[in-house]
């Protein structure tokens, strides 16, 4: 999603024009970028972390000619996610992982595996009776 997709999004939302919302979202953005040069954090709740640490100097290698590079110590913007973010993600990984798994029964015909209730019991699944022939 780029900028212009949010000022839309948000604009659409809320009923601004596009170029205040536009405004309202660079002046955010101008925002944390000002606090992180002055404080070097900004903790916005729910949301996450960004903070400004400082990465050592340290010598590598240059992976095209193995010869070895001296890399000065420089300054670097890290982000570490909010509960609330963190919990929304982890629901979308359980979500892609659920329709895979799904998708790998139907394509090998194997039962559905076992249903987990709130209460952390397990439930067999439901099974059908098809009766012999003859009986």
């Amino acid at each position: 999603m780029t900028k212009k997709e949010i000022v839309r999004t948000i604009s659409e939302e809320i009923g601004l024009t596009q170029l205040k919302t536009k405004e309202i979202v660079q002046k955010t953005f101008d925002a944390i970028v000002e606090t992180l040069v002055e404080d070097r954090r900004i903790e916005l709740r729910n949301f996450g972390v960004f903070e400004v640490k400082r990465r050592a100097a340290r010598k590598a290698r240059n992976p095209r000619t193995g010869e070895k590079v001296f890399v000065p110590e420089k300054f670097v913007v890290t982000f570490k996610p909010g509960k609330e973010m963190e919990e929304r993600v982890h629901e979308l990984e359980r979500q892609a992982n659920a329709a895979a798994e799904a998708a790998h029964r139907a394509a090998s015909g194997s039962p559905p595996p076992p249903i987990e209730t709130t209460n952390h019991e397990t439930l067999s699944p439901p099974t059908t009776y098809v009766p012999k022939a003859g009986t």
